[in-house]
């Protein structure tokens, strides 16, 4: 009986496969937690890149457009386009979204103006209210890769906002 012990302690048989049993949930939360990390920052890079583009759209839209006293354009088709560009990345949000589940929610996607009144000369010396400023920002829920599965990420938002000053047609 007890050399049956000192063997069944001595064997080495499924030793490796013991190990890979305890060491392979770790390896897998690694990879996976490896994959949605990048995932994440690659939607954030998105979102960024989409808020840039609007806030470079946005300042090239005609003085005309633009009301310093009401914080926003006075055209609701420029509105638009800024926020399909931001979104989609065409001015007429034909394209899909950058980032999935991005909708055209009002909410989503936020634009607004602010005048800088010390600043009336070159080309602003026109602008009674001053040199304005259009800001774009978006908060969009992030669509998690592994979501049902594993991580449940549904409470985290990507954010981004970018600045630009209107420098008319």
């Amino acid at each position: 009986m007890m050399s049956w012990c000192r063997n069944l302690f001595a064997d080495r048989n499924g030793a490796a496969a013991a190990e890979m049993a305890l060491v392979m949930p770790l390896l897998v939360a690694l990879m996976f937690g490896g994959m949605e990390a990048g995932y994440f920052l690659w939607s954030e890079h998105k979102v960024i890149k989409g808020v840039r583009d609007g806030a470079r759209f946005a300042g090239r839209q005609a003085f005309s457009t633009v009301d310093c006293t009401s914080g926003g354009f006075t055209d609701a088709a420029v509105v638009t386009a800024i926020k399909n560009l931001t979104r989609t990345g065409t001015v007429d949000g034909t394209g899909q979204p950058t980032v999935p589940g991005w909708d055209d929610n009002a909410t989503e996607v936020t634009v607004s103006i602010s005048c800088d009144s010390g600043t009336t000369t070159g080309i602003y010396s026109n602008e009674p209210e001053g040199a304005p400023r259009v800001t774009v920002s978006a908060s969009v829920s992030y669509p998690s890769l592994f979501g049902p599965i594993a991580f449940d990420l549904s409470s985290i938002d990507l954010n981004a906002e970018a600045e630009a000053a209107v420098m008319g047609l």
